[in-house]
């Protein structure tokens, strides 16, 4: 008898795996806004009024904050993939891990203006990605990332398999 598999179960996994998730401390702050700004509405008033406010604002607070760490990081099959952006890690010619002040170098004044960048400012870490593409006129990605080390050689070790 044979057994059927389901895709997932077939999949490789991935070399390397991020969501760029909001500190929770974020989640508290945004919704004590949208609640405070929900009570100022409603200011003790009746009707429509009195729910209103904050069958409104609380979800929209919610799905705002679920849309701001909705982000994913993965190096698989291949591949980078950053939201729905795919680098494939044949053009991988370097990574470098950033802290704070690395990835605030690579994105200040000097920066170039055709790099392409995935920048979340609550993560202080990123990567960033030199590209060896002729066909492509950017010069290098910079991703941010909790794991900027592990990411970095997650790439190179999914470069050099693909070599």
């Amino acid at each position: 008898m044979s057994q059927s598999r389901s895709p997932s179960s077939t999949a490789a996994r991935p070399a390397y795996a991020e969501r760029l998730r909001l500190p929770w401390w974020w989640w508290l702050a945004g919704l004590a806004t949208a609640a405070l700004l929900a009570v100022e509405i409603w200011m003790g008033g009746t009707g429509v009024r009195a729910w209103l406010p904050f069958a409104v604002l609380l979800p929209a607070a919610v799905a705002a904050l679920a849309w701001l760490g909705r982000i994913r990081v993965v190096v698989t099959d291949g591949e980078l993939r950053v939201d729905d952006a795919r680098l494939p890690v044949r053009f991988v010619a370097d990574v470098i891990p950033l802290d704070a002040a690395g990835r605030r170098e690579a994105l200040g004044v000097g920066a170039d203006p055709l790099a392409f960048v995935v920048q979340r400012p609550w993560i202080a870490g990123a990567v960033q990605v030199v590209l060896d593409d002729p066909a492509d006129p950017t010069p290098f990605w910079v991703v941010s990332t909790r794991h900027p080390v592990e990411l970095a050689d997650a790439l190179l070790a999914a470069r050099d398999a693909a070599n």
